[in-house]
């Protein structure tokens, strides 16, 4: 286990983010029947560094970061036909990965959705509030981001720690369930985690 996972252990730890009343909300509906239902988490392609010209928000991604995210987005087509809804950080970097990632489904850029929470931070209290806000009608939600947030969300629903998302990483989880609202922590079954220095 890396030592990024250790120092943020306090995320494993359920009864320091979720009450009794988060875990028991909304019952299952006796005639809503369990569906697959996926989370894919993707980290942003290497950006260019940061200076007196260029602020955190406006790195964009440098040619190899293209170059690998493209091929990234090619391997996930091999393995999920649809990634869902495209829920995006705005922060430069990680729109511009999205947009290519995008490009590779033949997706609308009008389509993505914008969260400035994927980009200014969540707690790990607010991951679940955040899952229940999604549309249920979508049966996978696609999240590209930055770290720690992005491996933070990532550990949080998967029932087996993954290592730190590298630029690039590609981390997709699994849930049978007929709303995201039935979602909990630590429940996640790992279909895929993607790193491109094995796939490059």
């Amino acid at each position: 286990m890396s030592a990024f996972l250790n120092a943020k252990q306090p995320w494993r730890l359920r009864s320091a983010y979720v009450n009794e009343k988060n875990r028991i909300m909304l019952k299952k509906n006796s005639n809503e029947k369990a569906i697959t239902r996926k989370l894919i988490f993707i980290r942003h392609g290497k950006a260019e560094e940061q200076g007196p010209e260029i602020n955190d928000f406006e790195r964009s991604l440098t040619s190899k970061g293209k170059q690998h995210s493209r091929i990234m987005a090619r391997i996930l087509k091999s393995k999920e036909k649809d990634p869902g809804t495209i829920i995006t950080s705005p922060a430069f970097r990680a729109l511009e990965t999205a947009l290519i990632f995008c490009r590779e489904y033949d997706i609308s850029p009008d389509s993505i959705k914008i969260s400035s929470e994927l980009y200014s931070g969540l707690e790990p209290g607010e991951f679940i509030p955040f899952l229940r806000k999604q549309d249920d009608n979508e049966h996978t939600l696609t999240f590209f981001g930055h770290n720690p947030l992005i491996t933070e969300m990532a550990a949080f629903f998967a029932s087996d720690e993954p290592e730190v998302l590298p630029k690039t990483g590609i981390f997709c989880v699994s849930f049978e369930a007929a709303r995201w609202s039935e979602i909990e922590p630590e429940s996640g079954k790992t279909e895929f985690f993607l790193i491109p220095k094995s796939l490059l």
